[in-house]
């Protein structure tokens, strides 16, 4: 499928689905954080090409293994066979297109929104069993600190993805006490907004079948608090991991000091390569 005809069914779908998304945006159930997801959001024939794109066994992806994470990223897609670069190029460049970030700022009001085509913390990720993504909130900028994250776009490809094989993608309340579950549905693209509250996260991965993902993420030069602020992607535990808690909030602490101090970024050497500054 070309990249022209790729845009068309995202702007068709986001076009079809605009009172729902609206509605949802608006009126966030189950959660403080305003998102929305949409279905069928583009050929399903497309969508299994880009799932058939992703290596089964996530070799040639970047381990991300600690406490806080487990799961495979990638954002060079350079180091791939052509064919398949040219697939996962495809369906992130469109997420970057002026015209569809265009139509997603319209319809949720908000304007000046950039894409971020280096792909800084976003990219192609994949799941396997065990692999899960403990609650957090976004890094507040751009890779450069030149911007400030407004926008998390996630698109899920993995067919026949149901609620008992975990691996769903979550918005907690505000205490992050409460989940609200929103399964990680084939050719689902669910859109959230970031900012100091929006706790996410993913929880483990039960099945053997890999959980793949495509991430985007959309930035605007001004601070949407009206003040400037900076935090680093900030991780917590789950409601009855509360040893966890208290050595993510130290953690949290030491990393934004840290990358305050010497004006470091996680990941930032793992960018897509040609458009990094």
């Amino acid at each position: 499928m070309k990249a022209s005809e790729i845009q068309e069914n995202i702007l068709h779908s986001l076009k079809l689905n605009e009172n729902d998304i609206l509605s949802q945006w608006n009126n966030p159930i189950g959660s403080d954080t305003r998102h929305f997801f949409v279905d069928n959001l583009l050929p399903d024939d497309f969508v299994n090409e880009v799932f058939d794109a992703f290596p089964s066994d996530g070799i040639g992806f970047v381990q991300q293994h600690s406490f806080r994470e487990k799961k495979r990223t990638l954002a060079q897609f350079s180091k791939l066979e052509s064919t398949i670069q040219q697939i996962f190029e495809q369906i992130t460049i469109v997420f970057q297109t002026p015209e569809v970030i265009s139509a997603i700022g319209d319809v949720l009001s908000i304007q000046d929104l950039e894409g971020d085509p280096s792909l800084y913390a976003g990219g192609a990720s994949m799941m396997f069993e065990g692999d899960f993504l403990n609650p957090h909130i976004d890094n507040s900028h751009d890779a450069n600190r030149e911007k400030y994250r407004r926008l998390n776009l996630l698109f899920y490809v993995s067919p026949d993805w149901k609620f008992e094989n975990g691996g769903n993608f979550e918005l907690w309340d505000n205490k992050v006490a409460f989940p609200k579950t929103i399964i990680s549905k084939f050719n689902r693209l669910v859109v959230m907004e970031t900012n100091k509250q929006s706790f996410h996260s993913v929880s483990p991965v039960l099945t053997n079948k890999p959980r793949c993902c495509i991430s985007n993420y959309y930035f605007q030069q001004e601070s949407p608090y009206g003040e400037e602020y900076f935090h680093v992607t900030s991780f917590t535990g789950r409601p009855n991991e509360l040893v966890k808690r208290v050595f993510c909030k130290i953690d949290n602490l030491a990393r934004n000091i840290i990358s305050n101090t010497l004006k470091i970024g996680r990941g930032k050497n793992q960018m897509n390569k040609y458009t990094k500054k």
